[in-house]
């Protein structure tokens, strides 16, 4: 299975991508205030191009190169987080600042690209430290460094579904790379109360968390519980089989964004339990495929890079599956290769891409020193 660990990435995820154009076809024609019907379908495929190229670069991309340059796109992607609160080029969208206005590309999502940087950021300087990782200062001041600058700027554009999921993929990385549990614990339970205490304090979100815990009172069906209240009616409607592609009725309008955060119950509507624990297989085989590439990775930069891409992608899904499904509070985290979004699907291409790369690299066979016709056989005459 390892040998064939990148097939099996590929294969999961491109299911994935087209189960996401072929919901997009039936969801995306119902979006109010759009005059063209299927205007996101178009853009969507559009993006799945340009993300398939990016991933080939990137898988051919080589190793040596992304190490020495990972400072500066490092730097670069800071630049572009800060960017976002910068008036005249950051886009708001419902109260959030995680967009900028570039031009010929049009709205793009800094954090997105920052997620990938950051774990190849830190996957780089265990690479250049090695004998060092259980120390205090390298092994974990500086890479939380490189990884705290940009979490906190993301959270600050209020996009904290982006800012966990990078966070627990650095973590990943942390504790596989073996700095100390005993600097990794207090410091996420330090984060974790702060956060709780940050939440409780902001209206808006501690108004999501009791919509939550009561999603069956009518007043929080109307407000802010509607999206989650409205997903589990998709997904009782939908049944063990669906109602049919193209038949659901909560996208017309009372499962707002159904094309992009709550595209997962409307699979469940019309198609049915097989798909959408078919989705949920895709990413349990994205999560195996990633690490059989991380173990079989040659050195600690591949390694490292492997693992934290895996989670940067398996993640996400996980704590969308979890809202749709109000196992969790809502976050506003889109379904990676499913959901509408031209960033998220073209990064997320590119670091599958960067994954068949380290694979590519890991199995080819070292060069004989001696070839076979030359080698000189020695015995013994006894």
């Amino acid at each position: 299975m390892f040998r064939h660990a990148s097939i099996l990435l590929c294969l999961a995820v491109a299911a994935l991508v087209a189960l996401g154009l072929v919901m997009l076809a039936s969801t995306s024609a119902w979006v109010k205030g759009v005059d063209e019907s299927y205007m996101f379908l178009r853009k969507q495929t559009i993006m799945v191009v340009v993300g398939l190229v990016l991933a080939v670069v990137a898988a051919f991309m080589p190793g040596e190169w992304m190490r020495k340059m990972v400072p500066w796109m490092w730097m670069g992607s800071l630049v572009l987080l800060l960017l976002c609160f910068v008036p005249g080029i950051s886009v708001e969208i419902y109260g959030s600042k995680r967009w900028i206005e570039v031009p010929v590309l049009g709205t793009f999502q800094p954090s997105e690209l920052a997620k990938i940087v950051t774990v190849m950021s830190l996957a780089a300087w265990f690479a250049r430290w090695q004998t060092e990782v259980t120390t205090f200062w390298r092994g974990f001041i500086i890479p939380g460094i490189i990884v705290g600058c940009p979490i906190l700027a993301i959270a600050a554009e209020t996009d904290v579904g982006s800012a966990l999921s990078l966070s627990v993929a650095a973590g990943a990385v942390l504790y596989t790379i073996g700095t100390r549990l005993s600097f990794i614990v207090p410091t996420a339970l330090s984060v974790i109360s702060l956060a709780s205490v940050y939440v409780y304090h902001n209206e808006n979100r501690w108004s999501r968390i009791q919509a939550w815990l009561d999603l069956e009172n009518p007043v929080h069906q109307l407000d802010k519980g509607m999206q989650q209240w409205r997903a589990l009616l998709a997904l009782g409607n939908g049944g063990p089989w669906g109602v049919g592609l193209g038949n659901g009725v909560e996208k017309f309008g009372t499962l707002t964004f159904a094309h992009i955060d709550f595209i997962f119950p409307v699979i469940g509507e019309e198609l049915g339990l097989p798909f959408t624990l078919g989705v949920i297989i895709c990413y349990v085989l994205i999560a195996v495929a990633g690490t059989a590439i991380a173990v079989q990775a040659t050195n600690v930069f591949n390694r490292c890079l492997a693992i934290g891409l895996t989670a940067v992608i398996v993640v996400p899904a996980m704590v969308n599956i979890g809202v749709t499904t109000a196992v969790l509070p809502n976050d506003g985290l889109p379904l990676p290769f499913v959901s509408y979004g031209g960033t998220s699907l073209v990064f997320s291409l590119a670091a599958v891409g960067l994954l068949v790369g380290i694979h590519r690299v890991s199995n080819q066979a070292p060069p004989g020193a001696f070839p076979l016709g030359k080698d000189t056989r020695l015995s013994v005459r006894l």
